[in-house]
């Protein structure tokens, strides 16, 4: 049975996650919310360009294919982009809560390798919440989502203000993101852990 470190523990009075009235309905693609995203952005050459879609509850599905530039060993996953698959995934879930928040701790597992080539089946799902602290989990499988467990990762995310990308990001990129003259993705570039 594997552990999970305390920070990962929801405290006792955490609450069962509520998705937003508003959030995607089921089954729902959900796209990219920046373009330049590594994880789910479509203007990113190498990325991952990830796609998640909405689940019942406060869950979502995802998938993504290794390509050549992901890979660590010859012709297998790099561990590393495995991972930011992970952070992508359970970060997306914050659609769905319709808050802005940003990974403050990821833990993964690595179960088995995941050949280039191959497409990875991201399940993730929201299971507390405790004041701006948003406690989530995720799972990887190859092949399909009922294949072979590959990747398995909890987290800890922190909702955060708008003003933490603008304090913190490049002022070349934030002006740019919020010139923006289409404002659903104007707003949308700042909803999801960067």
């Amino acid at each position: 049975m594997r552990g999970t470190s305390a920070a990962l523990q929801p405290p006792a009075d955490a609450t069962a996650p509520v998705r937003h009235p508003e959030a995607p309905a089921p089954g729902e693609l959900l796209g990219a919310h920046y373009g330049q995203c590594f994880g789910c952005g479509d203007e990113q050459p190498h990325g991952l360009h990830l796609q998640a879609r909405a689940g019942e509850g406060v869950s979502l599905t995802a998938e993504f294919t290794v390509k050549a530039a992901h890979q660590g060993a010859p012709g297998l996953a790099h561990g590393g982009v495995l991972a930011t698959a992970l952070d992508e995934t359970l970060g997306s879930l914050t659609w769905l809560l319709r808050t802005i928040a940003v990974t403050g701790r990821l833990e993964t597992d690595f179960a088995r390798p995941v050949p280039v080539g191959a497409v990875l089946h991201l399940q993730a799902e929201v299971t507390a919440v405790a004041g701006r602290k948003i406690y989530a989990s995720a799972t990887g499988r190859v092949g399909g989502p009922d294949g072979p467990l590959a990747v398995r990762a909890d987290a800890l995310f922190v909702e955060v203000k708008v003003d933490h990308f603008i304090d913190n990001g490049r002022q070349e990129e934030i002006r740019a993101a919020m010139s923006d003259p289409d404002q659903v993705r104007r707003a949308r570039a700042f909803e999801v852990n960067p």
